[in-house]
C-alpha cells in the first residue's frame, strides 16, 4: 500500500510563511494527482490546491497568487509553499494523492494531518 506523511506545519504569525511537505512511499507505479485539503474547526475539508504529474495546478480561490504547490516526482514528494499567510488560513493541512501501487488499481490516499495555526 502508499503511506504519504506530511510535515512543516506549526505556528506563524498573520503575513509570515511555511512550507509543507508530503512523501509518499509504498510500491508506487503511477501517480494521477497529488494535492492539499484542509479542514478548520467546525468547517468541512476543502481543496487548497493540486497538481498533475505534467505539471498542471489548480488552486482555491482564497490562495491564489500566496501558496505554491510543487512535486518532484521521482521522489513521489509534494510540496506547499503558504506565503502571506493570513489567520484564516488556520487549518489542519492533509496531503491528497491518488496512485496506483504495484498490483492494484488507482486509490485515493490521505496523510494524517499537519497543524498551521496563524496567530499572533
Amino acid at each position: 500500500q502508499v503511506q504519504l506523511v506530511e510535515s512543516g506545519g506549526g505556528l506563524v504569525q498573520p503575513g509570515g510563511s511555511l512550507r509543507l511537505s508530503c512523501a509518499a512511499s509504498g510500491k508506487i507505479s503511477d501517480t494521477r494527482t497529488m494535492g492539499w485539503y484542509r479542514q478548520a474547526p467546525g468547517k468541512q475539508r476543502e481543496l487548497v490546491a493540486t497538481i498533475i504529474g505534467g505539471g498542471l495546478t489548480n488552486y482555491a480561490d482564497s490562495v491564489k497568487g500566496r501558496f505554491t504547490i510543487s512535486q518532484r516526482n521521482a521522489e513521489n514528494t509534494v510540496y506547499l509553499q503558504m506565503n502571506s499567510l493570513k489567520p484564516e488560513d488556520t487549518a489542519v493541512y492533509y496531503c491528497n494523492a491518488i496512485m496506483r501501487a504495484v498490483g492494484t488499481g488507482f486509490v485515493q490516499y490521505w496523510g494524517q494531518g499537519t497543524q498551521v495555526t496563524v496567530s499572533s
